[in-house]
């Protein structure tokens, strides 16, 4: 029955989704992610197990908690929505097999940084080391190969130039800006991310993952110079550029790239026809 089997990868992201916002929660303020067990921020009140199911307890409570009535943020089902539903996609393209764990694995992983960066502009080596170490795994155990809708590398080198690639642009522009503005432009979370997506998914979506998540943070931060008036000196946690480019890359980036590249490439059919 693969409905069961899809229905279980749904209902183990949403699991883990809630996991998730335990971490993302709790990292910030320094705080264990295992003690104490999940508690209302308001009211301390621990939650009940009946009041902790992903989704459907925060709507079934209309987004307040049953103790104190304060507001729950809808942070909390998203997240655990989004994961879920990124478990189900991943569960359709690997079916019952092991690459569906260490995918699922670095989707999550992504999520979680995404989220951080967006609240405390940090992106933890608690997550992203063990994701470079996850990647280059994947890479060794050509998963590229046995997965080849998803935009992955395929060999352990191609995981390994992936890894080098990300990091060394990344850092290659960090030094730069600073050289020249004399001002921290860009993190090392930033670059140990990178690492972890080029190590996932090899060199070649590296560019594409770095344009994308530019130009989606040029928009944003344009759009917040001019509604605060602040000039464009405006900080934006671009670890969240990269991880929503990561995804777009990780489950369009083959389609993607083959409707671009031909575009690029010398004497290519499409570029000939061009007036």
């Amino acid at each position: 029955m693969p409905w069961l089997f899809a229905f279980a990868a749904f209902a183990l992201g949403a699991i883990v989704g809630s996991f998730l916002n335990v971490v993302i929660h709790r990292y910030p303020l320094g705080e264990s992610v295992v003690l104490p067990p999940s508690h209302c921020p308001h009211c301390n009140t621990l939650i009940r197990p009946y009041d902790n199911i992903p989704i459907l307890s925060w709507l079934i409570l209309l987004g307040r908690c049953r103790a104190c009535r304060e507001p729950i943020t809808a942070r909390y089902p998203l997240v655990e929505l989004a994961n879920a539903l990124f478990y189900l996609a991943i569960f359709q393209r690997t079916g019952l097999s092991f690459t569906f764990l260490p995918l699922a694995a670095i989707v999550s992983m992504t999520i979680a940084l995404i989220y951080i960066d967006l609240d405390i502009q940090i992106l933890p080596d608690v997550i992203d080391l063990p994701g470079v170490a996850i990647g280059l795994a994947m890479g060794a155990l050509h998963v590229g190969a046995l997965v080849p809708d998803l935009m992955l590398s395929a060999t352990l080198l191609e995981s390994v130039a992936g890894a080098a690639a990300g990091a060394g642009i990344l850092l290659a522009i960090g030094m730069t800006y600073k050289l020249v503005r004399k001002i921290e432009g860009m993190g090392l979370g930033d670059v140990k991310m990178m690492a972890m997506l080029g190590a996932v998914m090899g060199w070649e979506p590296v560019m594409f993952i770095l344009i994308i998540a530019s130009t989606a943070g040029a928009l944003v931060g344009v759009l917040i110079a001019l509604r605060s008036n602040g000039g464009m000196q405006t900080a934006l946690p671009f670890g969240v550029f990269l991880g929503i480019a990561a995804l777009v890359m990780l489950f369009f980036g083959r389609a993607m790239m083959s409707a671009v590249l031909p575009w690029l490439a010398p004497g290519g059919a499409t570029l000939a026809a061009w007036p």
